[in-house]
């Protein structure tokens, strides 16, 4: 009996890990900031982060202003048809994470440091605290706005940092093949795109 008392907390704790595994994220906040025009003229792209991990309502506000619903199934970026082929992933220090829209969740998809598959070569991205990548199901669109609307989403995403002054770089030069494995893609899913995103390093 005892022998089976362990193994049934075993099984608990692993399902209950893994339930944790994912992170429910504060809810955005969606007023204030800094003026738009302001954020406009600081907008820029950074190529040198502090290694500090940023803070969940930090990623809950680049997330939702870059490809949240603002409203009844619309998002706060474009979308050609309201195809809403775009997902983006989440890499941090510890894992790859898929951005949930609709609960403001970020679901684990692998364990482990991946941030040297964002990049196919800049080191600062291995070492960055946060890189997202922009993945487009061929399936909902194959056409080329599903890249105007990554363009869209990232450039939300180049606002926010600005308003909150921390840095950002959108990047194409990014391991498509490695990244395919790392974020557990399906044969219609497409990584296009990333952006690297920290505080700026003094």
């Amino acid at each position: 009996m005892s022998k089976i008392f362990i193994v049934t907390a075993i099984i608990l704790a692993l399902t209950a890990t893994t339930y944790a595994a994912d992170i429910t994220l504060p809810p955005p906040q969606k007023a204030g900031g800094k003026p738009i025009f302001d954020v406009i003229n600081e907008r820029q792209s950074s190529r040198s982060f502090d290694e500090t991990a940023l803070d969940y309502q930090t990623l809950s506000d680049l997330l939702w202003a870059g490809f949240g619903y603002n409203r009844e199934g619309k998002r706060t970026a474009p979308s050609p048809l309201n195809l809403q082929e775009t997902e983006i992933y989440v890499i941090l220090k510890e894992g790859v994470y898929l951005y949930d829209a609709k609960n403001n969740k970020l679901l684990e998809k692998n364990k482990g440091d991946f941030r040297q598959d964002a990049t196919t070569g800049q080191d600062y991205v291995k070492t960055a605290p946060v890189n997202l990548i922009f993945v487009v199901d061929k399936s909902k669109n194959s056409g080329d706005g599903a890249y105007f609307s990554v363009g869209a989403i990232s450039e939300n995403i180049y606002l926010v940092a600005a308003s909150k002054g921390l840095g950002a770089v959108v990047r194409t030069s990014i391991n498509k093949n490695a990244l395919k494995k790392s974020l557990k893609l399906n044969a219609n899913q497409e990584p296009v795109a990333g952006q690297t995103i920290g505080k700026k390093k003094l």
